[in-house]
């Protein structure tokens, strides 16, 4: 009878953590989940902007941390940091996602150690698998980004994704960058990975 009234004490008090300012909307859980998109080194240091925009955290080393997902923020936040999609940022790759290439001094590097929920890797701006290219789908798992200054330093390789080597994405585009597949790259799409 003793342990179960520990029991249920130690439910309530978990129960009672979890109130609004818990949920992944709260500053604490963005600050964590889009922090660990990259390595503790780099997102303990980094300024992570939460997702309707605002400053949540700033930092000290030049990196950016924020949600990648160009779906509409929602309301009680990311189900999962994998669903957010974060992207942490060096100040290169943060001019490359805002379209500032033409102020870029150096390539672009960004870490994605939680993948993304998918898109196509040809058309900038589709992001239902229904409406992709066929063969063209690919959902992330962990992955670093080069985003580079010259795009004709990447213009000649491949855009294939299904050989666990680095390869383009959005090929021929203004926003061509390239992928670098980590380990557990093809967790949440095993079809793809050339082991099988």
């Amino acid at each position: 009878m003793r342990y179960l009234f520990i029991l249920l004490i130690l439910n309530s008090f978990i129960l009672l953590s979890h109130t609004k300012d818990s949920s992944h909307a709260s500053a604490e859980w963005q600050i964590e989940a889009y922090g660990s998109a990259a390595p503790d080194f780099i997102g303990n240091y980094a300024t992570i902007i939460g997702g309707n925009g605002e400053v949540l955290h700033e930092g000290s080393n030049g990196w950016t941390c924020q949600s990648g997902n160009n779906r509409p923020f929602p309301k009680m936040g990311w189900s999962s940091a994998h669903e957010a999609m974060p992207l942490c940022m060096d100040e290169n790759a943060f001019k490359f996602m805002n379209g500032k290439q033409n102020e870029m001094t150096a390539d672009g590097w960004a870490w994605m150690l939680h993948g993304d929920v998918g898109e196509d890797n040809s058309k900038p701006g589709v992001l239902n698998k229904k409406d992709s290219a066929p063969g063209q789908w690919i959902e992330s798992g962990p992955h670093m980004m080069l985003m580079p200054k010259d795009p004709a330093t990447i213009k000649n390789m491949s855009s294939d994704f299904t050989t666990g080597a680095p390869y383009v994405m959005m090929p021929n585009t203004p926003i061509a960058h390239l992928m670098i597949p980590l380990t557990g790259y093809y967790v949440y799409q095993p079809e793809s990975n050339p082991k099988n």
